[in-house]
């Protein structure tokens, strides 16, 4: 006993202070939020949408690019490919949103962020989530992502947000993965097990638009054609601070940031 106080003396406090203090560093190498230069992007450009493997970068009314940062998987081809280097990303975390559409980004545009819920839920919940995290076909990439806000670094649960093994326990469910067809029934049910009002939260490409598998007959391009979502956390896998971000958001944490 003694030496786990001393091993635990030793270690000192390892939980980052954000969002109270500053942001854990990321790494330089880290593709977050993309910037579109509107000087540079030239109308009627195709290279980017032409090497972008699920569709995300389309023209927009003007014929420059907007970027549907849902599906984009942040391989970063289509800023080696632009011959203007009118595509750059940036290490900005910061990606969630409220809304699906919201996730589209045009040349010189802002990204609307998350806003916190509604009144009503959060005359019910406050500011407390208990969430049932769904695989619905995901790789495990995002999962491990989600999970890690767990571990004394992140130590989700000071915010008081947790995981919960029944979905009769949670106030929502956190879904990962492109919701494939032999996971749809086992999503559903496990929604429907949760007692209203309830959320839905989509985590990575895969449960926002359906990721590399988009439009694969076996999926369901992520999971707001089944269930209403309330959060968006784009990204393939987003990083764990990224997740964070939105999570701080829907419970008004960061709801001036």
């Amino acid at each position: 006993m003694i030496s786990i106080l001393l091993a635990r003396l030793h270690q000192k406090h390892r939980t980052f202070r954000y969002p109270d203090g500053p942001a854990p560093k990321v790494s330089d190498r880290l593709r977050g939020r993309p910037t579109l230069d509107p000087a540079r992007c030239l109308p009627g450009c195709s290279v980017c949408r032409d090497v972008c493997p699920t569709g995300a970068a389309a023209a927009g009314p003007d014929g420059r690019l907007v970027m549907d940062l849902g599906r984009c998987l942040f391989c970063g081809r289509c800023a080696e490919a632009c011959p203007q280097q009118a595509i750059a990303f940036t290490t900005d975390h910061r990606l969630a949103v409220s809304r699906r559409e919201d996730l589209l980004l045009a040349a010189g545009a802002q990204l609307q962020l998350a806003t916190a819920m509604g009144n009503r839920l959060r005359s019910f919940l406050g500011r407390s989530l208990r969430l049932r995290q769904v695989s619905a076909g995901g790789c495990n990439a995002c999962e491990a992502d989600s999970n890690v806000l767990t571990t004394v670094g992140w130590d989700l649960q000071r915010f008081g947000i947790d995981f919960v093994a029944s979905p009769r326990h949670a106030d929502g469910i956190l879904v990962t993965g492109p919701v494939t067809e032999n996971m749809r029934t086992a999503l559903l049910k496990t929604y429907e097990a949760v007692p209203a009002p309830k959320i839905v939260i989509a985590v990575g490409s895969c449960a926002v638009a359906g990721g590399p598998f988009v439009d694969h007959p076996e999926v369901h391009n992520g999971i707001a054609a089944l269930l209403p979502v309330d959060l968006f956390v784009p990204g393939c896998p987003p990083h764990p601070l990224t997740i964070l971000d939105g999570l701080l958001r829907l419970v008004g944490v960061l709801a001036d940031r």
